[in-house]
C-alpha cells in the first residue's frame, strides 16, 4: 500500500488526526504561554522571565518521568481505544480550565495546567504507537510510523506558528487563544471515537503504582534484546539532537543571523517540513530490502549537515555585518549563503526521518506483544532523559562562552561517534545499508 493511501483507512486515519490535533493543541497552548510569559515580562516569586519559560519546558516534560510508567502498564492492560477517549476527555477539562487562566492572564496556572498537558502527552504516548502494529499490517508499520512522525512534527510546526500569532493580537488574543484550545480538544475527542478497538495484550496485569519501582522494572523489557537496546539508545539520541537544534532556533535566528520573528518561523519550517519528507518517503525507498538500511543513511546525513551548518554559518556572518534585525527579503539577498543554511537544516530533517522511523519500527516488531506499550514507555522515559540532557548541555556550553554554530558542530561530530557505535553494537544495521546500496544501483 502506497504510505498516503493510509490515510484513507479507518485503521490508521482517525489515529493519526487524534495524535495531530493533540500535538498541535499542546504546541498552540506552549507557545501562547511562552510568548505571554516573555510578552509581560514575568517574573514570580523572583524568578526571572527566561527562567520561567526553561522551568515551564521542564514541567512539560516531567510528566514522562513520573506517568509513563502508570501509561505503559495502563495500555497493556486495557483495551486501547477506550484508553485514548478517556484521554482526550482529559484534555477537554484541562483546556476548558486554561480558559478561565488564560482570560485572568494567571501565568501560575497556566504553568501547572501546562505541567497536566504534559502527563496526559505521556499517557498517550505508550498507547499510540503500542496500538499500530495491532491496526497496521506488518508491511505497513513504516508507513504508518512514517506518517505518525510526519503528523508529529508538522503539528509542532503549525501550532506554534498559530500559538504565537494569535496570542499577539490585542485585545482578545488570550480569550481566542482559550477558545481554540477547547475546540481542539473537543476535535481530537471526536476522532478519538472513531479509533477501532485494540485489545489488551495482558488484561491479567496488576498495577504497580510506584512509579519509581515500575520505571526500573520497565527498563528491564529494553534489554531483552540488543537490537530493543540499541533502537531506544539511537531513538533517544534523535530526540538529543532534534531538541538542541529546536530549542536554539529563535537565539540562532535572532543573534547569529541577525533575523526577525519570521526568519525564525523559516528555520523551524524548513526542519519541520524536512522531518516530513524523510519520515513519508522511508517506506518508498525500503520496499526492495529491509528500512534498517535506512537507519545508517540517516545517520550520516544528520551528522554531515549538523556540521555544514557551522561552516554556513560562518560564510554568512562574513557577508551580514548589520547590527539591526533584518527581515526575509534581506536574508535571501545574501544569496548562496542563505539557501544553503535552509537545504542544511531541510536535509537534516530528511536524513532524521530516515533514521527515526525504523527505529521505531524494531521496537513495534521486536518486542513481546504482552509488554509492548511498557517497553515504548521506557523508550519514553529514556528520550525524555536525553532531551533534559541536551538542555542541560546547551546552557553549560553556552556558559563557557561556546557560540550557537560551534554547538551545531559540536553535535555533528558526537552523533557521528555514537552513531557509529551503536552500528557497532549492532552490525545489523550496516549489513543491511549495504544492502540498501546495492539494491539502489540495480
Amino acid at each position: 500500500m502506497n504510505t498516503l493511501n493510509l490515510l484513507k483507512v479507518r485503521r490508521f486515519l482517525p489515529l493519526f488526526l487524534t495524535q495531530f490535533l493533540g500535538a498541535f493543541n499542546d504546541n498552540i497552548y506552549k507557545n501562547a504561554l511562552i510568548i505571554l510569559i516573555m510578552y509581560q515580562n514575568t517574573q514570580l516569586y523572583g524568578i526571572e522571565t527566561n527562567q520561567l519559560v526553561t522551568l515551564s519546558t521542564g514541567l512539560f516534560i516531567l510528566p514522562f518521568f513520573l506517568f509513563s510508567a502508570l501509561a505503559g502498564q495502563l495500555a497493556d492492560k486495557y483495551e486501547k481505544s477506550f484508553l485514548i477517549q478517556r484521554i482526550k476527555l482529559l484534555e477537554i477539562i484541562i483546556m476548558s480550565l486554561a480558559v478561565v487562566a488564560f482570560y485572568f492572564q494567571n501565568i501560575i496556572a497556566l504553568i501547572i495546567l501546562l505541567f497536566f498537558m504534559g502527563a496526559q502527552s505521556a499517557l498517550f504516548g505508550p498507547i499510540k504507537y503500542g496500538i499500530l502494529p495491532q491496526h497496521l499490517h506488518k508491511n505497513e508499520l513504516v508507513s504508518g510510523n512514517g506518517l505518525i512522525e510526519m503528523g508529529t512534527f508538522l503539528a509542532i510546526l503549525l501550532g506554534t506558528i498559530l500559538g504565537g500569532i494569535i496570542i499577539a493580537i490585542k485585545p482578545h488574543g488570550t480569550l481566542i487563544i482559550a477558545i481554540l484550545v477547547v475546540i481542539f480538544s473537543l476535535l481530537g475527542w471526536l476522532t478519538s471515537r472513531a479509533i477501532p478497538t485494540a485489545p489488551a495484550p495482558e488484561p491479567q496485569l496488576s498495577l504497580n503504582w510506584n512509579f519509581i519501582s515500575e520505571t526500573w522494572h520497565m527498563m528491564s523489557y529494553i534489554r531483552e534484546n540488543r537490537s530493543i537496546l540499541v533502537a531506544t539508545l539511537g531513538n533517544a539520541w534523535f530526540w538529543f539532537v532534534g531538541i538542541t537544534f529546536l530549542s536554539q532556533f529563535p537565539a540562532y535566528s535572532k543573534t547569529i543571523l541577525m533575523g526577525d520573528e519570521h526568519l525564525v518561523t523559516l528555520l523551524l519550517f524548513m526542519f519541520s517540513i524536512g522531518i516530513g519528507v524523510g519520515s513519508t518517503s522511508c517506506d518508498m525507498l525500503s520496499r526492495r530490502t529491509s528500512s534498517l538500511g535506512l537507519v545508517p543513511l540517516g545517520a550520516i546525513g544528520m551528522s554531515l549537515f549538523s556540521i555544514d551548518i557551522y561552516f554556513a554559518s560562518q560564510s554568512y556572518l562574513t557577508m551580514a555585518t548589520t547590527e539591526q534585525l533584518i527581515d526575509l527579503s534581506k536574508f535571501f539577498s545574501y544569496g548562496f549563503v542563505s539557501w544553503r543554511l535552509l537545504i542544511d537544516l531541510i536535509l537534516i530533517g530528511v536524513f532524521g526521518g530516515f533514521y527515526i522511523v525504523p527505529l521505531y519500527v524494531i521496537l513495534q516488531e521486536r518486542s513481546n506483544p504482552a509488554h509492548r506499550s511498557r517497553l515504548i514507555a521506557a523508550n519514553n522515559v529514556v528520550s525524555a532523559l536525553f532531551m533534559v540532557i541536551s538542555s542541560l548541555s546547551t546552557i553549560i556550553l553556552l556558559s563557557f562562552a561556546m557560540t550557537i554554530p560551534q554547538i551545531f558542530l559540536l553535535v555533528g561530530i558526537v552523533s557521528a561517534m555514537v552513531t557509529t557505535l551503536l552500528f557497532m553494537l549492532m552490525p545489523e544495521f550496516i549489513k543491511q545499508f549495504i544492502q540498501w546500496l546495492k539494491s539502489m544501483r540495480n
